[in-house]
């Protein structure tokens, strides 16, 4: 395999087109290059994930994804209008908002569903000229990076049932979290000093190949293994993000990083329970209350008709209402009764969460032992390629005397036996 690491200028847009960007919010996200996936880590991340908390579960106490990672490895805008109104499953409806927009509408052939097919945007993009500024800009009001993190909250909770075998979402998203917040399980940055931050690991397999065939036992391993001090609860101080690459237009929407609220994109709500995890805000963490309860609103599918407006629809309004009011629901320091509320804290979370906080002997070991078994056979391939056939037959020898292991029966949050593949 030939790699080329000829240094070329970097793609120049349009000089129109880029402040179009700018205005709406979307420039700094644009300028995230490739970021290869590592889907062994995604699927140990998958199995300590939490629908009813919307956390992750891990030896040293609960975390999660927050409006401060969106804001900070994606570049997108986190304090705006929520990003919610009309969904138009019928021909109809998405023919005369067309109409509406462009002054033109495709045909029902030239669409899927409630989908307009990408061949005739790009032929609109060439016959029409963008003209009105005004609605570009509002697209700068809203709230993109809650919706995005919304959906990849969804992706989660849907990847952690036992019967789903992928999972879609911003899966870049997800592994730069876990490459700032668990810096030891990370490749080798190749961007540093870069913006956003999911830039530091573009194209890190060329540095790094190794890492890509770390297997699940690996990340499971040491995800039971993790130490206080091995997680970085406050991940973008001065001593480990330079401040002066971060524009002023993403620290002015820091106001709202820590607020405990629903996150909405139309028939997506999902919960930012910034309250289980004060720590990644420098603040002390107590014992929760309880864990909010989403009702129906969590898990709606654009599935069958529903040509709804879901700002006043009665299952969302209220999680709509409550975005709005975000500024209220801010974090804040509060009197600790106890003298060791961290001590408190994580009593009370091994006593009622610490049968699954060691997930490897929970599960049966035929899957590590596939995982072991490719792992070796890629060594062999680098050592000596001309054993490739060789190894090949004694690969098949043994699969053929392998027996599948007995799996203990599931606990309350079983972990899947066929690990989530990766939808495009």
């Amino acid at each position: 395999m030939l790699t080329c690491d000829h240094p070329l200028p970097s793609d120049r847009y349009n000089d129109r087109v880029e402040d179009y960007l700018r205005v709406t919010g979307f420039y700094h996200a644009s300028q995230i290059g490739v970021v290869q996936n590592q889907k062994a880590l995604v699927n140990a991340l998958i199995e300590r994930w939490h629908p009813d908390t919307h956390t992750f579960h891990l030896p040293v106490g609960k975390c999660a994804v927050t409006l401060e990672d969106v804001a900070l490895i994606l570049g997108l805008t986190t304090d705006g209008l929520p990003v919610t109104g009309m969904t138009m499953i019928c021909f109809s409806a998405l023919e005369a908002e067309c109409l509406h927009q462009f002054g033109v509408a495709p045909r029902k052939s030239e669409c899927r569903g409630c989908c307009i097919k990408l061949t005739w945007l790009w032929e609109l993009k060439e016959n029409i000229q963008l003209t009105d500024e005004l609605s570009i800009q509002s697209i700068g009001h809203y709230s993109w990076g809650s919706a995005c993190l919304a959906h990849l909250y969804r992706g989660l909770c849907r990847a952690s049932c036992y019967n789903c075998k992928e999972i879609d979402g911003p899966i870049t998203f997800l592994l730069g979290w876990a490459w700032i917040r668990l810096p030891y399980l990370s490749p080798l940055p190749r961007e540093p000093h870069s913006f956003p931050l999911a830039n530091r690991w573009r194209n890190w397999e060329r540095d790094d190949q190794r890492y890509r065939f770390l297997n699940l036992a690996h990340f499971r391993k040491a995800f039971d293994e993790l130490q206080e001090g091995q997680f970085v609860w406050v991940a973008y101080a001065v001593d480990r993000v330079d401040p002066n690459i971060i524009p002023p237009e993403i620290y002015m929407q820091s106001v709202v990083w820590s607020a405990t609220v629903p996150l909405v994109s139309f028939e997506c709500i999902e919960w930012h329970a910034t309250d289980r995890y004060r720590r990644q805000f420098s603040f002390v963490q107590g014992v929760p209350q309880q864990e909010q309860n989403l009702d129906k609103a969590h898990g709606e599918v654009l599935t069958g008709p529903k040509n709804l407006n879901w700002a006043t629809t009665l299952s969302h309004s209220t999680w709509v209402m409550h975005w709005t009011n975000r500024y209220h629901y801010v974090l804040s320091e509060l009197p600790m009764p106890s003298q060791h509320p961290l001590e408190t804290y994580m009593y009370w979370y091994r006593s009622k969460y610490g049968y699954d906080l060691n997930l490897s002997n929970l599960v049966g070991q035929e899957s590590d032992d596939d995982n072991q078994n490719m792992d070796e056979g890629n060594q062999d391939m680098d050592d000596d390629a001309e054993g490739m056939d060789e190894d090949s037959q004694d690969a098949d020898n043994d699969n053929e005397e392998l027996e599948p292991q007995p799996v203990p029966p599931p606990t309350s949050n079983p972990i899947p036996q066929e690990h989530p593949q990766f939808s495009s």
